[in-house]
């Protein structure tokens, strides 16, 4: 009685009584915390590295650029912008880059290699990073000078076994190797591994014959300007002429946007696993405080006889979820913040920064309070009944509502839980409309579970299989008597299947992106930058090594003047048409055929074609047309090479760019292009290595300029870069599945409260262990499967949304996997649901009921 108060409580008396009721349930609460611990761990893991990122692409976009303004062009610039961008700056550095066949001498290696000629002080910020570290004056010494030196990447120097004094022949000529290039400003381990860097002297470019007609040349100015001068504001004033002239700019400032939308695909996932993980932990919570409440029924209703109010016993319990909730807020921080400190080693590989490891102390904070806020809302849910508990509770022998009045309360509750988890998902996406789409998409779900729960009571109620054996009418029966949990565990188990099959599909869909098709008889060495002239010799060398010419086609390089007349400028002051600016500042490569490959598949309209009055009918890729915002029969005006060409969308085709085949965005109908400057590409497939070396060492000897992409090196290439992404993603996604796991198990325990006594009942009326356990496995199964296979239903429909909408990717989900899931969950369930019931099957009902009691 010394524990009551005498008027109105105070803070410390609640929270006293709080502490004091925990000591005996604090076991039983485990299950609770180790919700919050791995959803939070999850938010503050992805969140901190996130942070750190976006830290490092600040601190090191000027070094990511390596110059404080870089204008660039596929073209030569031309004569008389020549004074303007001479004028922009003293301090700058020329460049010529484009990709060519490179020789080792010394052991007749031959690789395809980015070929950067450069003039100047470049790098101006930034590590270059080199072997000797003298190599870097002896280079820029010998550009002035005219002397044939080369700085090679290190990834081709091990390769071949080449070593600093070695030599490399680029073209015609033949380079001293003056240094290994470790680390260049703005290059990451990806694209070296992809295509190595060779630098030479852009003094002696013209003199190793590379550069052709047609040839795939970018030409940079790299700018240094005096510190704090605003680079953006000098620049916009030429924005109109670079425009005209097809010229790009990259400043500091958009170099952090660029590298920040380069990682947007995973960040949005890495975010969706945080979401996904703590709103299963939510599930969690509501389903471990649920159970904690049937136990604390007969608690409250005793504090109720002595005196405590509805609210002093909800505040109660409140206080001790708010406690467990915050300790497993701090627990899942922690572990987070050592999960954010690992993400950078395993991207190191392939990202442009070297990423500072901090501790994000703001993402730590977020988690911390969000795991506070979701024990305290999903917990109000059950706990809400507390109030209206009865001291007559304490002649009870069950657990039933004390009112079937509304509870205004738990519609509040419901709001907040919907703010709460649309303004969650708004902070890891950063798009309202994708962050309404998640919470509608949550809405629908739980609406879609509870009504097939209803709808199952109902069913099995009114069509009660009244002939069927004992055991099946007991176990359905349990579906809709009182205090049944059909609704609780179809919406619990469904939410979070639901959920973890979403998650597996746009795992798959992601990875699925960016592998390429291969094996059988694809092709595996590409040629291009082939001249029409040298079209027949470099036949001739495939051919006399045996080798299938299973591709050759004509590319001609063209921009983009007019859409229906209108030009790029018209259109960036008509902002509501929404024709992206890269539209008209990107050069096409395009060529011409009257038919589809195999890749191809004609989705509206009519292959490329001259109409009657030879009007060339151009098909669009689909995915690119609608990008466009197009129609089957607008104009577009390109420019090929200083010729206008006025052409009519003639039809629409679906690429499957997976597949290694010669695929465009644009295909032209024969009989327009012929004539324009252009080159060939050509796709074989080499049995073995040897045959590739003899191919490529014959290419660099008589067609220096023509370029052989070894597709196997690539794609094996690919395939380190995709095992370190999967890693981390499936990493992650143990988060999930961990997170599922607990949710389904609370959520099978909370029944055992409420099956139990009815066990019990049957065992003291002679049912037998075999026919309670069958019972047993009727409900459960159904429910399982049940439950399962609507969460698959609404996952395909929800994964079908998220590809279409957010990643814009093609929907092809594996079925297999996902029915295990439906299988595994099923088992799970029943399993649980025996464990559950063992204690009925194994002690004397008497000794049940009394430690239930207890």
């Amino acid at each position: 009685m010394s524990n009551l108060p005498s008027a109105r409580p105070g803070v410390a008396w609640l929270w006293r009584m709080a502490w004091r009721d925990s000591r005996r349930s604090r076991s039983r609460l485990l299950l609770f915390i180790s919700a919050i611990v791995l959803g939070i761990a999850a938010l503050v893991g992805i969140n901190g590295f996130g942070d750190n990122l976006a830290r490092s692409i600040d601190e090191q976009a000027r070094e990511l650029l390596g110059a404080d303004l870089v204008v660039s062009s596929t073209q030569p610039f031309e004569p008389g912008l020549q004074p303007t961008l001479r004028k922009l700056s003293p301090t700058r550095s020329n460049e010529v880059a484009f990709a060519s066949m490179v020789q080792f001498p010394k052991g007749q290696g031959v690789r395809l290699a980015q070929i950067r000629a450069l003039t100047g002080g470049f790098p101006y910020y930034g590590d270059w990073v080199l072997e000797p570290a003298a190599a870097v004056a002896a280079f820029r010494q010998a550009s002035a000078s005219q002397q044939r030196v080369a700085l090679v990447d290190d990834a081709l120097l091990v390769q071949f076994g080449a070593q600093p004094g070695d030599s490399i022949k680029v073209g015609k000529l033949t380079f001293l190797i003056a240094g290994r290039v470790r680390k260049t400003p703005g290059q990451s381990g990806f694209s070296a591994a992809v295509a190595p860097t060779v630098f030479i002297p852009g003094s002696l470019l013209s003199q190793t014959g590379l550069v052709q007609r047609g040839s795939r040349i970018q030409y940079r100015i790299y700018y240094q300007f005096a510190a704090g001068t605003d680079v953006d504001r000098l620049i916009k004033p030429l924005e109109a002429r670079f425009d005209k002239a097809n010229i790009d700019t990259d400043t500091v400032a958009s170099r952090k946007k660029q590298t920040g939308r380069s990682f947007a695909d995973l960040t949005r996932f890495l975010n969706l696993v945080a979401f996904v993980a703590l709103l299963l932990g939510c599930v969690g919570v509501a389903s471990a405080v649920s159970l904690y409440v049937r136990e604390k029924v007969s608690a409250v209703a005793v504090l109720r006889c002595l005196g405590a109010s509805g609210q002093q016993a909800l505040l109660i319990y409140l206080l001790q979820t708010a406690l467990m909730g915050l300790l497993g807020a701090v627990v899942g921080a922690a572990l987070g913040t050592a999960v954010q400190l690992l993400l950078p080693q395993v991207f190191a590989g392939f990202l442009p920064v070297a990423v500072r490891v901090a501790i994000s102390w703001s993402a730590v904070l977020q988690g911390v309070l969000t795991g506070v806020l979701v024990a305290v809302l999903f917990a109000l849910l059950p706990l809400l009944s507390i109030r209206r508990v009865s001291p007559l509770r304490t002649l009870r022998a069950s657990f039933e509502e004390d009112s079937s009045r509304p509870d205004p309360l738990r519609l509040a509750v419901f709001l907040l839980i919907a703010v709460f988890i649309t303004g969650f998902a708004y902070l890891q996406t950063r798009e309202w409309k994708q962050a309404l789409g998640f919470a509608a998409g949550l809405v629908v779900a739980f609406g879609a579970l509870a009504g097939l729960a209803q709808g199952l009571r109902l069913l099995v109620r009114r069509y009660f299989p009244t002939s069927w054996s004992y055991v099946w009418r007991q176990g359905l029966a349990n579906l809709y008597r009182p205090n049944n949990q059909t609704i609780t565990l179809t919406v619990s188990i469904g939410l979070g299947v639901f959920l973890l099959a979403t998650l597996y599909m746009l795992q798959g869909l992601l990875l699925g992106r960016v592998q390429l098709a291969g094996g059988g008889q694809q092709p595996n060495l590409v040629l291009f930058d082939i001249q029409p002239e040298q079209r027949v010799g470099v036949n001739q060398i495939i051919q006399n090594q045996h080798l299938p010419i299973l591709q050759q086609v004509p590319v001609v390089t063209m921009r983009l003047a007019a859409i229906n007349g209108r030009s790029g400028a018209d259109f960036q002051k008509d902002s509501a048409r929404g024709v992206p600016k890269w539209a008209f500042s990107r050069e096409y490569r395009v060529t011409y055929r009257n038919k589809l490959i195999t890749s191809e598949k004609l989705e509206a309209g009519q292959r490329p074609a001259l109409a009657a009055d030879g009007t060339p009918r151009i098909s669009i890729e689909d995915g690119y047309f609608k990008r466009l915002k197009l129609k089957l029969g607008d104009t577009l005006t390109f420019n090929v090479q200083g010729v206008p060409i006025n052409t009519v969308v003639g039809g629409t085709r679906i690429v499957d760019w997976t597949q290694i085949q010669t695929n465009f965005l644009v295909v032209f109908p024969s009989g327009v292009l012929e004539a324009a400057p252009q080159f060939y590409a050509l796709m074989t497939r080499v049995p073995n290595n040897a045959v590739l070396g003899s191919v490529q060492r014959a290419l660099v000897s008589r067609y220096p300029n023509v370029s052989a992409i070894d597709l196997g090196l690539i794609l094996q290439t690919l395939d380190d870069i995709l095992g370190k992404i999967s890693f981390v993603i499936r990493f992650m996604a143990l988060f999930s599945i961990a997170t599922g796991l607990l949710v389904l198990a609370s959520s099978v325990v909370v029944s055992r409260y409420q099956r139990v006594q009815e066990s019990v009942l049957l065992r003291t009326l002679g049912a037998s262990r075999r026919q309670i356990l069958r019972i047993t496995l009727v409900e459960y199964a159904v429910l399982g499967l049940l439950a399962a296979l609507a969460g698959l239903v609404l996952a395909s429909a929800a994964a079908w949304a998220l590809a279409y909408w957010v990643f814009e990717v093609n929907f092809a989900p594996e079925p297999g996997p996902l029915l295990l899931l439906a299988a595994f969950t099923t088992i799970l369930t029943v399993l649980i649901g025996l464990l559950n019931s063992r204690e009925v099957l194994t002690r004397p009902p008497l000794e049940v009921l009394r430690g239930e009691a207890g």
